[in-house]
């Protein structure tokens, strides 16, 4: 098996991969290194190795946050669904993932309990097939947003790029959307049925629970479990909004008496979102712009590598 190490080519990001380059010198195994050049080159540069390569056994390892987790299982989930051939290969490839800090841990806190810093806790791990959401022709692993969220997510992207700490960036995010995103006309239909009609804040559509660092947006998703989780706040006023953010950050705001019936809920296989308008979506963090996405899930798309442990509650 060959191990492929996927690394933030960012400058910004180098700092924290110094104590993964002394992980490798202590384990001896065969792998390479591939320093990221650019905006979509993580996942360019995984589906080009599996189609130069399908007979081999390698495990592309993201090594990052969010947004190089998403590139690598795109690049990966893109090949096994291109074709045929490929997808009969797809069992010789799988995908890993280490963090070792500079971004925000929104996967991996799907698994509580397994250490994804150590690179002998991943090479001695097991494979764990986890579901993948398509939204057009683009994947998210972890979650997307759409509304009220997207503005932050706008927001947080700029100001990170000004070299804010990604907390700070989400938190100044969230307070320029309260006064400029609270009343978004966009459509949501799930399962064949439109979630609530009139002017809404935001929507999520999650295959994990956390977003922006500290947010448990989907508290009740699971990664595995072949199902989207959507969860959707209705227009309400600015007072209402600041009274259920400490709720949306804990995860307490399904059902709370704060958000009530504006606050919903559900879980689906397929989600619709239209709008007549160019809206952004942001997919992992990264914008997607549009007026129609077609959504779904991909049961076990993605051969996840999780490293040695036992998992927590």
């Amino acid at each position: 098996m060959k191990y492929i190490y996927i690394i933030n080519g960012r400058a910004d990001k180098a700092q924290y991969y110094e104590e993964f380059y002394v992980q490798l010198k202590e384990v001896q195994h065969n792998y390479e290194l591939y320093t990221t050049q650019g905006e979509g080159d993580a996942t360019r540069y995984v589906r080009l190795y599996c189609d130069l390569h399908p007979e081999e056994e390698v495990c592309f390892v993201a090594c990052g946050g969010n947004g190089i987790i998403n590139g690598v299982a795109s690049g990966l989930v893109g090949y096994t669904h291109s074709s045929t051939q490929a997808l009969e290969q797809s069992g010789k490839k799988t995908m890993a993932i280490l963090y070792f800090g500079g971004a925000t841990e929104d996967f991996i806190i799907n698994y509580p309990g397994l250490d994804f810093r150590s690179v002998r806790a991943m090479l001695e791990g097991r494979v764990k097939p986890i579901d993948i959401i398509k939204i057009n022709d683009s994947y998210c692993v972890n979650v997307s947003n759409l509304g009220f969220n997207s503005r932050v997510a706008s927001r947080a992207n700029e100001l990170v790029a000004k070299g804010k700490s990604a907390h700070e960036a989400y938190t100044r995010g969230v307070v320029n959307a309260m006064l400029t995103s609270r009343f978004n006309c966009i459509k949501v239909t799930v399962d064949g049925q439109r979630i609530a009609r009139g002017p809404m804040v935001l929507c999520t559509i999650a295959n994990g629970r956390r977003v922006g660092g500290e947010f448990n947006c989907s508290p009740q998703a699971k990664v595995d479990d072949g199902l989207i989780d959507v969860c959707y706040f209705k227009a309400m006023s600015l007072l209402r909004l600041l009274l259920l953010i400490p709720y949306y950050r804990k995860g307490e705001h399904i059902g709370s008496r704060v958000g009530g019936r504006r606050v919903i809920y559900r879980q689906a296989r397929e989600v619709k979102i239209s709008s007549r308008e160019l809206i952004d979506i942001y997919i992992d963090g990264e914008q997607l712009t549009g007026s129609q996405f077609d959504i779904k899930i991909l049961p076990q798309a993605l051969p996840l590598r999780l490293p040695k442990g036992e998992m927590g509650k």
